[in-house]
């Protein structure tokens, strides 16, 4: 009974993170399982079956709250179930860890980017005028493909990308993202079920697990889509790349070799760069509100 309400724990408070800041469920709950000695296809796997409940939840919710974008949303959900059906295939057969540093070079770009954008209000990267199958193909198959190779990735990648190239809220890409990952959840859970090791995979999952899991997404996934929606909108966006970087930084610093407590001394550092520049941006974000609102209530009058 203890496990199983520690991982329900662990399940909403991955859930949290995830639906507030558009990323980390499958990323927290997949080290969390492999640090306990599952295998990386079993974790995957587990993660994936745990999220089919959590993301038709959180995408209910994020929709409910207005927080979707309906011509982004189906344009990079069915190439990322494709990614995802095709990465969960591929896993199966052969590992992925390697090319999981390349990945995470680009991310921490993006994740600097995001930050220099809504921490400075400077942006680096001009916004694309129309957003379409052009971008979005691409994104959706490289994030659900990382996503079921890696046992996470959805999150990380596409929101990102789209909060750089995009003039979209932080709170509408966030919304769109977990709106989409149901089915690119379902399409890799589907490619799991029909790996060749499929059985043998299925008798190394404690459902139990998988059931905690899905169950503290469950009832967090509609507070957490609420909380998106009414954060500060520069704030928020700094968090994003926040966790970005550090997750990240993680990644790179582990597959280099760097000590254990090195590690945790620079990613409190980049915590609390981080945790500056959102309170310079919050700060900055109140004052220029404060200064529009007399205007505003003199056209009103």
């Amino acid at each position: 009974m203890r496990k199983f309400l520690l991982f329900t724990l662990a399940g909403s408070i991955a859930q949290f993170v995830d639906g507030t800041l558009g990323m980390a469920f499958g990323v927290t709950s997949t080290t969390l399982l492999v640090t306990l000695g599952t295998t990386a296809l079993a974790a995957s796997a587990a993660v994936h079956f745990a999220e089919l409940g959590t993301t038709l939840v959180s995408g209910i919710s994020h929709w409910r709250a207005g927080n979707v974008d309906k011509r982004i949303l189906v344009r990079l959900a069915i190439p990322g179930a494709v990614g995802g059906f095709v990465g969960a295939t591929v896993l199966s057969h052969i590992s992925t860890e390697g090319s999981k540093s390349y990945v995470s070079a680009l991310l921490l770009v993006l994740g600097l980017i995001i930050i220099i954008r809504f921490g400075a209000g400077f942006r680096i990267i001009p916004p694309i005028k129309q957003v379409n199958a052009k971008l979005l193909a691409p994104l959706g198959l490289v994030g659900g493909f990382v996503d079921a190779s890696g046992g996470g990735g959805w999150g990380p990648i596409s929101t990102p990308t789209l909060l750089t190239l995009t003039k979209s809220e932080p709170r509408t890409v966030i919304g769109t993202v977990s709106a989409s990952e149901f089915l690119v959840t379902a399409a890799a859970s589907l490619g799991f079920i029909l790996a060749p090791v499929a059985s043998d995979t299925a008798s190394k999952i404690d459902f139990r697990v998988v059931f905690a899991l899905m169950l503290g997404g469950v009832l967090i996934a509609p507070i957490a889509a609420k909380l998106a929606g009414r954060m500060p909108h520069a704030p928020f966006g700094v968090l994003v790349g926040g966790l970005v970087l550090i997750t990240n930084s993680r990644t790179i610093m582990k597959a280099i070799g760097v000590p254990g407590p090195n590690r945790f001394a620079i990613l409190c550092t980049l915590g609390l760069i981080s945790s500056y520049f959102a309170i310079k941006a919050w700060k900055r974000e109140k004052t220029s509100h404060e200064a529009i609102t007399p205007t505003e209530v003199a056209q009103g009058n």
